[in-house]
């Protein structure tokens, strides 16, 4: 018998209703069906993205559990929130605006079951422009627990959207803690080194909804800072080397001194597989 899982998506203002109900559709149509799908509607809503998830759990009452906070939180503290009413052990990461394919969590279902010890299981994703036929690149993660030890000392070894995880080995680490960007990597992090076991499937399982503001964001100073600050926090763990901390100190002060054009080339090249 296949085990259960919980859904786990926030929702803030600025989301696209059209992109969330796709996302929401992907994971209603998974092929092993969740029992318990939480939503934290982080901050006040448009009328339209809270007409939505009111259709939602006015079709669906048994599965859709609807947690509004009265102000905008940011992502990290309103996952924290939302996996505590999760009522299952494994819980499916979703963002609100990307697509799931169907066979996603009965494939980290299976994962799971093969091996107990398993603590996070995450999957490829294929990055797409406009429309979902309009795929661009795919981001390769590290597929082992030991290619992913390594990989967590420069860089996140999972595409945070695609993880399902275990609720009670996420809350023993400390959540997803106080960072305000870049959350997703401190978590990683203490996990991993904490002794979780971890996998990613080596195929595309999430359909990432990609464009120009992605580049303009991982540009932005805000964002540089903040990868720059869980790096020297995963530093001061010693959960990496000095070799590393300078690796990607001196990567993120390129990517925001350096013009998009070389900033989209490099990307392409290392950074992403092209279709």
């Amino acid at each position: 018998m296949k085990k259960k899982y919980s859904v786990l998506m926030s929702v803030y203002a600025k989301e696209n209703p059209g992109f969330l109900t796709e996302s929401i559709e992907s994971m209603l149509n998974q092929t092993i069906k969740t029992d318990d799908f939480v939503i934290v509607k982080d901050g006040e809503l448009t009328a339209e993205l809270d007409n939505i998830i009111e259709k939602y759990y006015f079709l669906n009452p048994n599965i859709f559990n609807i947690i509004s906070l009265s102000e905008n939180l940011g992502l990290g503290k309103a996952l924290d929130i939302g996996i505590n009413h999760c009522k299952n052990e494994l819980v499916a990461r979703m963002d609100s605006d990307d697509i799931s394919l169907p066979i996603r969590c009965e494939l980290q279902l299976n994962e799971f079951e093969k091996d107990p010890e398993l603590c996070i299981v995450g999957t490829n994703i294929s990055e797409f422009y406009d429309n979902v036929d309009n795929i661009v690149s795919e981001r390769v993660v590290p597929s082992s627990n030991e290619e992913i030890i390594k990989f967590m000392r420069r860089r996140s070894p999972f595409n945070h959207p695609t993880v399902m995880m275990k609720k009670s080995k996420v809350i023993q680490v400390g959540g997803y803690g106080v960072m305000k960007r870049k959350q997703d990597l401190d978590l990683f992090s203490r996990m991993i080194n904490n002794n979780c076991k971890a996998k990613n499937i080596p195929n595309s399982l999430l359909l990432f909804r990609s464009n120009e503001d992605n580049f303009i964001r991982r540009k932005s100073w805000s964002y540089c800072s903040s990868y720059i600050s869980v790096q020297y926090q995963i530093l001061m763990r010693k959960h990496c080397t000095i070799i590393d901390f300078l690796y990607v100190l001196v990567g993120q002060l390129f990517i925001y001194l350096a013009p998009m054009w070389l900033l989209k080339k490099i990307s392409n090249k290392f950074l992403r597989k092209l279709k």
